[in-house]
C-alpha cells in the first residue's frame, strides 16, 4: 500500500496578498470560443478539400459553409472581446514574424478570403465570376488551415502563464488533433452517410492525436500541469476525453451504416473539442491565480543550478 506523505502542501504567497502574475483578462467565452471555433474553420476546411479531391460534394458543400461559419462566429468573438473592431484592423498595419498575435491576424485574414470564396461558390446564388474559383479557393484556405488550426496554441504558449507556456511542446498538438476531430464531427453531422468515411477516418486521426498529446503534456508538466487534471478545468477535460473515445468509436463503428449513429457521434466529438477549448483556457487562468505554479517552479531551476 503507498504511504501518503504528512509533509502538507508548501504555500506561497506575495506582496500585500496581490497575485505574482496578473491573470488574463480574456472574456472566457469570447476567447475560448474563439479557440474552437477556430479550429472548427480549419479542419473543415482540410475536410472540404479532402471532398472535392475524392468526388463528394454534398460532403464538400457541408464542410465549406461550415468553415466559412465557424470563421465568422471566430472573428466576431475576438473583435468582442478586443471591444472595437479597428483594434484588428490596427494589427494589420504591421506584420512581426516574432509575434503569435501579429502572424495570427495575418494568417486569419489570408484565411477569411479563400474560405469565403469557396463557401460561396457553394451557393446556388453564387455569381458567375466566383464560381469559377471556388475549386482553386477551397485549395487555398486548406493550405493556410494548419496554421489556423495551431496558431491560437503558440499564441497562449507565448504568454507568462505557467500552465500554458510550459505546455509549449505539446499544446499545438493538442490543438491539431482537437480541430481534426471536432471539424470531422460536424462534418458527421451535416453529410450523407454514403460520404463520411473520409470524416470517420479523420475523427479517428485526430482524435489520437489529441489525446497522446493530451497525455504527454499533463505526465510531463508535473506540478504546473496540477490545473489541468483539477476544478472546473479538470472536470471539462476528463469530459472532452470520454466525449473523443466514445465519438470517434462511435464514428467507426456504427457512424458509417446509420445517420442517427453519424449525428450522436459528431455532436460527441464536437461537444469534446469545445470542451477541449474551454479546459485548457480554465486551466491557464487557475495557474496565474495561484502562486505555488510560479514561484515552485523557479526555485526548482534555482536549486538545479545551485547543485
Amino acid at each position: 500500500m503507498k504511504e501518503r506523505s504528512m509533509v502538507p502542501r508548501a504555500e506561497f504567497g506575495s506582496y500585500y496578498g496581490r497575485p505574482v502574475l496578473k491573470k488574463p483578462v480574456w472574456k472566457e467565452l469570447d476567447i475560448a470560443g474563439y479557440l474552437f471555433t477556430g479550429g472548427i474553420a480549419a479542419g473543415s476546411a482540410l475536410l472540404a478539400a479532402g471532398a472535392d479531391l475524392t468526388g463528394r460534394p454534398a460532403m464538400r458543400r457541408s464542410a465549406r459553409l461550415t468553415s466559412l461559419a465557424a470563421l465568422t462566429v471566430s472573428g466576431g468573438a475576438l473583435v468582442h472581446d478586443l471591444g472595437r473592431p479597428e483594434r484588428f484592423a490596427n494589427m494589420l498595419r504591421v506584420f512581426k514574424p516574432t509575434s503569435p498575435m501579429s502572424v495570427g491576424s495575418w494568417l486569419l485574414t489570408a484565411f477569411a478570403l479563400p474560405a469565403g470564396v469557396a463557401a460561396v461558390g457553394e451557393t446556388p446564388l453564387a455569381p458567375r465570376v466566383i464560381a469559377p474559383l471556388a475549386r482553386p479557393a477551397g485549395f487555398a484556405a486548406a493550405a493556410i488551415a494548419p496554421g489556423i488550426a495551431t496558431y491560437t496554441a503558440v499564441l497562449l504558449c507565448d504568454t507568462a502563464v505557467p500552465s500554458w507556456h510550459a505546455a509549449y511542446p505539446e499544446l499545438p498538438f493538442v490543438f491539431a488533433g482537437s480541430a481534426l476531430a471536432g471539424s470531422a464531427g460536424l462534418s458527421l453531422l451535416t453529410a450523407p452517410v454514403a460520404e463520411n468515411s473520409p470524416a470517420v477516418r479523420l475523427a479517428v486521426l485526430g482524435s489520437a492525436l489529441e489525446l497522446a498529446a493530451s497525455h504527454r503534456m499533463e505526465s510531463r508538466l508535473g506540478l504546473v500541469g496540477e490545473p489541468y487534471s483539477e476544478g472546473k478545468a479538470g472536470s471539462k477535460l476528463r469530459a472532452a476525453k470520454a466525449l473523443t473515445i466514445a465519438g470517434s468509436v462511435g464514428a467507426l463503428t456504427l457512424g458509417r451504416r446509420s445517420k442517427v449513429a453519424a449525428i450522436v457521434s459528431g455532436g460527441m466529438l464536437a461537444a469534446a473539442s469545445a470542451l477541449t477549448r474551454f479546459g485548457v483556457f480554465e486551466a491557464g487562468v487557475a495557474s496565474a491565480e495561484d502562486p505555488v505554479y510560479t514561484v515552485a517552479p523557479q526555485r526548482e531551476r534555482v536549486n538545479a543550478t545551485r547543485s
